[in-house]
């Protein structure tokens, strides 16, 4: 019914500290060295992590339009109307959606470490030109 709004306030957090973190970054950006390591940046990381949760918002929010759980007149959504239904919602929030945010951000979290690896990898081969 409302699954769908956990991704959604967990995607405005993110968003935020997306935000955030890009202007720390732009600040730092001038301190950095040649010689540093090749890393993805945070705020890069942060944001894959937005496209995912606000695409997973998007397609159930369209779900839920097509079964007409959330309607375009107060209320918004149908379960609101009545408080037995309410209580099933909320239930399905925090089972259904907190569970589907949690994977998300599992999923997003072995994406980053998996990341991390590669360019930890190819920063130890060698320059192109260079011998073995």
């Amino acid at each position: 019914m409302a699954c769908f709004l956990v991704s959604a306030a967990e995607a405005v957090v993110v968003t935020a500290v997306e935000k955030h973190e890009e202007k720390k970054e732009k600040s730092e950006e001038i301190r950095v060295t040649v010689d540093a390591p090749v890393k993805v940046p945070m705020s890069r990381k942060l944001k894959w992590l937005t496209y995912m949760l606000w695409g997973g918002v998007i397609l159930l929010a369209y779900e839920h339009v097509w079964h007409g759980e959330v309607v375009p007149w107060f209320p918004f959504l149908t379960a609101m109307s009545d408080p037995g239904d309410a209580a099933e919602m909320f239930h399905e929030m925090a089972t259904i959606g907190v569970t589907m945010a949690v994977i998300i951000t599992v999923c997003w979290f072995i994406m980053c470490k998996a990341a991390d690896a590669i360019m930890a990898r190819k920063s130890q081969l060698p320059a192109v030109g260079q011998e073995l």
